[in-house]
């Protein structure tokens, strides 16, 4: 029996992309730019030396230098999650980065496959571009994970202060040295606004637009109503933590109820691309009987937009908002 080793070599070479964009980033920018480390990277900055006022201007022109790339051709589908994910890359560097990789997985594939130049060429565009696309958009997933599981407690911890009678910026301060990264080098920076004189309402209200997160965005209208009618900001952010928590708890118990119909979904999504490239492996000519007929390619893909179609159908049906 004859074995292909060549969707293996495939699955590899994008792995390998993947990693490379990774290991380029934290190089280019060292650990402190992980999500989730003890320290968030606003602190570190300022302790290997930098300004306050320096680390504000690097952090707000890495914020914002997605929204200008929007003019670029094809880049504006990457700029929001590039955004939401608060990519340190300049746009212009992650298209540079596209365009590396794709040369690395083009002299790859020529390397360790039998493709075809033109093939090869490819294919190894869309692992250079959708390794990108898809490294960029899980890094956005995860940063917004970790910001909806952090606000109850930083909400909290501003609370305390507050309570003692912390001036609302000078607490959240305080709640931006104890929190870690993604939502505490956030606060950090609009704690600094705010002692350079900006409104620390149109502050959060930027950052819930620029995360499109529904709990920020009360955070922001609670304090705005707060300052220019008065009132007892503690207990209304009190309430305010209370209702992020209990909706963070019943998202999760929504995502253990509808975890059975996600696995199922997954799996009869990717049941057919797995035994593809089984029978490719294990009998490389199994097609060679029909790909010659005038009906094969058609078919080819009338099956895999109803695979699709499948894919997108199981998602919206456990695609529950909470």
């Amino acid at each position: 029996m004859e074995f292909s080793i060549s969707p293996l070599i495939y699955l590899a070479i994008f792995g390998a992309v993947l990693l490379l964009v990774e290991g380029i980033y934290l190089l280019a920018f060292g650990k402190s730019i992980q999500l989730g480390g003890r320290m968030n990277r606003r602190l570190e900055m300022i302790e290997k030396g930098k300004s306050r006022n320096d680390v504000l201007e690097q952090l707000r022109k890495e914020i914002n230098q997605h929204v200008s790339g929007n003019g670029i051709p094809l880049y504006s589908l990457l700029a929001d999650k590039a955004r939401k994910g608060n990519i340190a890359f300049a746009p212009r560097t992650l298209i540079l980065l596209m365009v590396v990789l794709s040369i690395f997985a083009f002299t790859a594939l020529s390397l360790a496959t039998p493709a075809e130049p033109a093939v090869a060429a490819l294919v190894a565009t869309g692992f250079g571009v959708g390794g990108v696309y898809f490294w960029v958009s899980s890094k956005a997933k995860k940063r917004l994970a970790l910001i909806e599981e952090q606000l109850p407690d930083a909400i909290e911890l501003i609370v305390r202060s507050l309570r003692v009678g912390h001036p609302f910026a000078s607490a959240l301060s305080i709640a931006a040295k104890e929190v870690p990264d993604p939502l505490g080098t956030e606060f950090g920076m609009i704690a600094d606004e705010a002692a350079y004189g900006r409104d620390v309402g149109e502050a959060l209200a930027e950052f819930a637009e620029r995360v499109d997160m529904q709990d920020i965005r009360f955070l922001s209208v609670a304090v705005t109503i707060q300052m220019q009618s008065g009132g007892n900001l503690a207990e209304i952010l009190d309430g305010l933590a209370k209702v992020v928590r209990a909706r963070f708890k019943l998202f999760r118990k929504v995502r253990a109820i509808t975890a059975e119909a996600k696995w199922s979904g997954m799996f009869l999504s990717g049941f057919p691309i797995v035994a593809m490239i089984m029978i490719t492996i294990i009998k490389p000519d199994y097609y060679d009987d029909v790909k010659e007929h005038a009906m094969f390619i058609p078919v080819a893909l009338i099956v895999f937009a109803f695979l699709v179609v499948n894919i997108l159908y199981m998602r919206k049906m456990v695609d529950i908002k909470v």
